[in-house]
This record gives C-alpha cells, structure tokens and sequence, in this order.
C-alpha cells in the first residue's frame, strides 16, 4: 500500500492537519493502529486500553477510542459514553457509538435515555433502531397511524433475529396495529430462509401456546404433516403451513403433493395461496416447466408477496405468456413496481402480440419513465425508444472551491487515510457515512461529484465509482467508467480476440479496480481469479513458471482474468451473458441453465436463479456497453450483445470439460 503518497496532500488545507512533527508521530501509530482493529476483532479489551493512549493525537483516533469502548460497552457507564459522544462530535464513530447505545438502551427498555438521545441519531439507517423508536411511540401513544406498517417494513427486511423489531410488532400487535397474519407471515418468511430462531420467536409472540408443536413442524416437517390428519384452528393451520413451506424449500414437488391431496382443504385460501405461490417460486428456482402450473393454482395474486410475483413474471417470461406477464407485474407492490425491471418488463408486455395503438403509446411512456445510459434496463428501454448509448455530456468543471472543500472534509480525509493504512472496512464505512449520512440527504450533487473527484485522484477508484453514481441529475462517465492501466487492459484483451469493452465492463463488476481486492471465498486481484483457476489457467495459455502468489501482481492478473474469460467466452460460443455467468458462478451452472427453450437472453438473464449472478450478468453487460461508448466513441447497443440463449447446438464441438 502507497499510502503515504496519499497522507502529504491530505493533510494540507484538511480540518485534521497540524505541524511535521505531529505528521512523524502519526505515522508511528499507525502499527498501533493495526494492531488494536485486530485486538477488536479478537475481542481482547485489555490489549485495547493499553494501547488507547498511545495513539492520542493520531488522525485515526477516534477509530481507537471508537474500538475500545465498543468492545467493553455492555459494562459502559452513561457519562463515559456521553464523554465520547461530545469529544468526538461530529464524526463517524461518535454516531456509530450512539447507534451501538441506542440498540443497548433498547435491549435494556431504558425507553428515557433512548428516547432522549434518539432524536441526535443522524444515520437514521439502522432498523432496529427504528423500531424501538416506533415502539416507545406506541407506549406513550403517539404513534401514528401507519406505525405498524412501518415496523413489518423493518421487520420483514431483517434477515436475523433481532429484538428491537420483535418487540415492537409484539406491542403493535397488542394495540391492533397489525394482525396476527402479518406475525405469522414472518414466521413463514423466516422458516422460508431457514432462520429457525426467527421463526420462533415470531410464533412465541402470536401463538405462544403453540411452540410445542412448532419444533416438529420445522426440524421434522415430513414426519409432522403425515402423522395428523386435521388442522382445526388457526394456529395448527399456521403449523401445518410452517412444516409445508420448510418441505418445499427441499423438495416443491412433494410438498405440492401434499398440499393438493390432503392438507389443502383444511387451510384457508390466503394460506393455499401463499403456498402455491412458494412452491411456484421454487419450482421456477429451478427453471422447472411445473412453475406455471403451481403458480395457477393461486386464487388471488394479492396474497403473494412481491418476490414470488417477481418469480411468477420470470416464469411467464420464459414461456411467453405476456398477458401473465402483465397480471403479475400489476399484483406488486407500488414500490416494486417503480423498480426498472418491471417498468421495462411491463411495457414490452403491452407490446407482445397484436397491439393496441393505446398499448403502444402507455408502453412507450413507461419506456421514457427509465430510459437511460447508466443499468441494463434503462440501456434496452433507451433502444425500444430508437436510441443507443452514448456518453453523457460531462458536467461543468468543479471549481477550486468545490475541490477544496472536499479536500478539508475530515471525514474524507480520515476514510482515505484508512483505507490506505490498509483499514478499508473502516474507510469506506466512514466514507460512505460522510457523503450519504451525515447530513440530512446527504452531500448535494456538485459536492458528491468532488469527493468522487478526490477518490479519483487518490485512485480510489471503488469510492470514486460509488460516489459518482450517487448523483441523477448529472452524469460523470469519466468518474462513473474509469479505465486505469488502460494500456495493459487494452493490449492484453486486443491480443487474445477480447472486446476491451467487456473486460472493463467485468473488472469494473468484480473489483472496482481495487488491486488488493478479496472475495470471501479466495478469489484475488482486479479480476477477482480463484488459485485453482489461475493454476488452470497458466497452464492452458503456456504461462511457465507461474505461482498462486503472482495472481497479485497486476499484469499477471489481468493476463490470467482475460485468458480465462476468452475461454469461457469461446466455450459459449461467443455468448457474452453466458460467459459472464461463467466467471461468477463457475461454467456448469449455466451448462445447465441454458437447457430449455430459446430465449431472448435479457428473458434468460431475468431468470438466473442465483441473486447475485443475475445481477452480475446484468451489470457486466451494461457496463460493457457505456465502456464501447467510451472506448469507440461511436453509440452502442445493449441488444447487439444479447442475442438470443437455448441449448447447445449437439452439431458444435463439446464444451471444455475441464474449464474450471
């Protein structure tokens, strides 16, 4: 890490900034630094006090003090973090530390220090948080009318047990606020995740009567459903539809069975219907045929949520029912339904067969709602429109004004500097606080468009992308689609056949152009390569002598990422979705998903079973698309690089077996 390349400007004009000798003292922390985030991570308080004073004056201080009562807050007195929040004022870590409290304070019921620091809470993004501060509305009976509402929100999104939330809804429960279904409804979500405690505790509060029975239901579904006969009353109802969703997340087809031949007429219609559409759901998962057909066994599309409707849509897309398409589409939510898939997925719906000149036009309005250069779907509404992507104007200058100020921002300032010491969780944690959080709406667009200026600079490119992308009303593709060791992508991508385009694109998605980047799972470098894949690999290209710890070097990475992706790429027969999918979820997987009918591949890419790989795929190639603007200077066509995804043609030479 370069980073003391970064610390002279940095300091100079900055909030932080002091005399030399205090910048030579920094920089003797910065081990101590190191060694205390390890210390937190380990949990080893004593090791953190003692080394608390030794950093006094650092720029990353407050990281420090921010470390060292964290980890003993349980045992914290109120003014010694009162003394931190008023000596830190102002930063990150001074309202990371009151988000801390303010979850302690709520777990406590201590509803008057809660309510009374509540109101200086400037993220305003935790929902816990939220629901405790909607539930001590709800005591002293202010809450308003749509509280309740607001806590399933919160409740729904979280995907771990929490107590905040659980509380709250057990008091809005008790006021009437929610009903009993929308507590089981979460039992059922979380059963769906296999978040088991959370299932739990949701039925503990609607039905505490009934957690006898509920372990069987969820641990042992099958031996549940086929020892009774009944389910008389609500609640063996609800325990019957727990063991039935736990079935189908392993096996759809047989809890379809059971549900259709014995348990269906002892349920009520809305929990019929939430089971169809799960195991519709799931059925579409798996890019099964039966998709549709369970899917029809729902009465009324309003009892599902919107990620089963999400699901119905792809099911119907991939058979081409357009007018199903639509219906489903119009099931959602209101907030779901903004989302540019829908819109894009809505429009082409009233366009399918023989349309009306009304059809038409309502189409083309929803296609002007999104059409942009930036995502996958506002680039293919851009082309129903007749247009192609060009590279936005650039915007007017930043003055010096703007870049200076962004230049003296401390918490820019402290982000940078953390990340470059090597503490990169930390930094962009505070960076993103300090351009989104700290003041109501966050940073204007003009100052966003200065701090993604100074990560630019700095070649930080991850926050100058993120930043950047944070402004609508202007565009920077230079900020937006920065192209480092452009020559070395170029040249290496021209040599091997590769459209420079698309590895930017990949690298872009992958990395963000961080060159020390890593995966959870091992994977390495701006292209994101696995050891085994660039041992596989260094010795399909003839790379002789290579090592796994030169997948760090830059070049090396970069010749190793595109000689795999032209492989993959010549493995599916040029088709760049399916390469794509590829490098993310490994060539197997869309072996498999390819299998089936043809279909345009923007419906193919729709119905990536896989959450993250979809929206890889997506991102890649619009990406893609906005670099070949740049790279050509001519407009360019998302569609072009479609084309259409079906199974492998048995007259063309196998896959490449081995491409790991």
């Amino acid at each position: 890490m370069h980073w003391l390349k970064i610390l002279t400007p940095l300091i100079a004009g900055a909030a932080l900034a002091a005399a030399a000798p205090w910048a030579a003292a920094q920089n003797r922390g910065d081990d101590t630094l190191l060694e205390m985030q390890q210390a937190f991570r380990k949990g080893d308080k004593s090791r953190l006090t003692a080394l608390l004073p030794t950093v006094r004056g650092h720029p990353l201080e407050p990281w420090a003090a921010y470390w060292e009562l964290r980890a003993r807050l349980d045992q914290a007195q109120s003014d010694q973090v009162n003394a931190f929040l008023q000596r830190f004022a102002g930063t990150y870590q001074e309202d990371r530390l009151r988000n801390d409290w303010l979850l302690l304070l709520g777990q406590r019921r201590d509803w008057d220090q809660f309510a009374d620091l509540h109101p200086y809470y400037r993220m305003g993004d935790d929902r816990e948080v939220r629901c405790y501060a909607l539930a001590i509305d709800q005591i002293k009976g202010t809450a308003a009318e749509d509280a309740g509402a607001e806590v399933l929100s919160n409740w729904y999104a979280l995907r771990d047990l929490d107590d905040g939330c659980s509380n709250a809804a057990a008091e809005m429960l008790a006021a009437r606020k929610i009903k009993p279904l929308d507590v089981w409804r979460k039992a059922r979500l979380a059963a769906e995740a296999n978040r088991l405690r959370m299932a739990r505790k949701a039925v503990e509060i609607v039905a505490p009567d009934a957690l006898a029975q509920l372990r069987e239901a969820l641990d042992s579904p099958t031996k549940y459903l086929t020892g009774r006969a009944t389910a008389r009353g609500k609640e063996r109802q609800e325990l019957v539809v727990l063991a039935l969703v736990r079935m189908a997340m392993s096996d759809a087809g047989a809890a379809a069975g059971l549900l259709d031949s014995k348990w269906g007429v002892h349920l009520s219609a809305e929990e019929r219907n939430w089971l169809w559409g799960l195991i519709g759901k799931q059925a579409a998962l798996s890019l099964s045929p039966d998709a549709l057909a369970y899917f029809g066994n729902v009465g009324r599309d309003t009892d599902l949520n919107d990620d089963m409707l999400a699901w119905k849509v792809r099911a119907a897309l991939r058979a081409g029912q357009w007018k199903l398409v639509g219906r489903s589409i119009d099931a959602m939510s209101a907030r779901a339904r903004q989302d540019s898939t829908w819109v894009y997925w809505k429009a082409r719906s009233l366009t399918a067969g023989r349309a009306s000149e009304e059809d038409r036009a309502a189409a083309r309005q929803l296609y002007e709602r999104i059409a942009g250069t930036t995502g996958f779907y506002e680039q293919l509404a851009l082309e129903e429109l007749g247009a192609r992507v060009t590279p936005a104007p650039a915007p007017a200058p930043l003055t010096d004004a703007e870049k200076a100020a962004a230049r003296a921002n401390p918490g820019l300032n402290r982000a940078l500097y953390a990340i470059a010491l090597g503490l990169r969780s930390e930094g962009v944690r505070e960076w993103n606080y300090t351009t989104n959080l700290h003041q109501q709406g966050g940073m204007s667009e003009r100052e966003l468009l200065a701090a993604a200026d100074l990560a630019c600079e700095r070649q930080v490119w991850d926050r100058c992308i993120n930043t950047s992308e944070r402004t609508r009303d202007v565009i920077d593709v230079a900020q937006r689609f920065p192209m480092p060791y452009q020559a070395t992508v170029v040249q290496l991508a021209r040599g091997i056949g590769l459209d420079p385009a698309y590895v930017y694109g990949l690298i872009r998605q992958e990395s963000r152009f961080i060159m020390d980047a890593r995966s959870g799972v091992g994977a390495s470098g701006l292209m994101q390569v696995m050891p085994a894949t660039a041992r596989w690999t260094a010795r399909k290209i003839g790379l002789t002598g290579f090592t796994p710890q030169q997948i760090n070097d830059r070049d090396t990475n970069i010749t190793i990422g595109t000689a795999y992706l032209k492989l993959a790429l010549d493995d599916f027969d040029g088709s760049m979705p399916l390469a794509a999918a590829a490098y993310n979820a490994g060539p197997g997987r869309p072996r498999n998903w390819r299998n089936g009918p043809v279909l345009d591949a923007a419906i193919w890419a729709e119905n990536v079973p896989f959450n993250e790989t979809r929206d890889y795929v997506k991102k890649v190639l619009a990406n893609t698309v906005n670099y070949a603007a740049i790279l050509t200077g001519q407009p360019q066509s998302l569609k072009s690089r479609l084309g259409l995804v079906g199974p492998r043609d048995a007259r063309e030479p196998e896959p490449n077996k081995d491409l790991p």
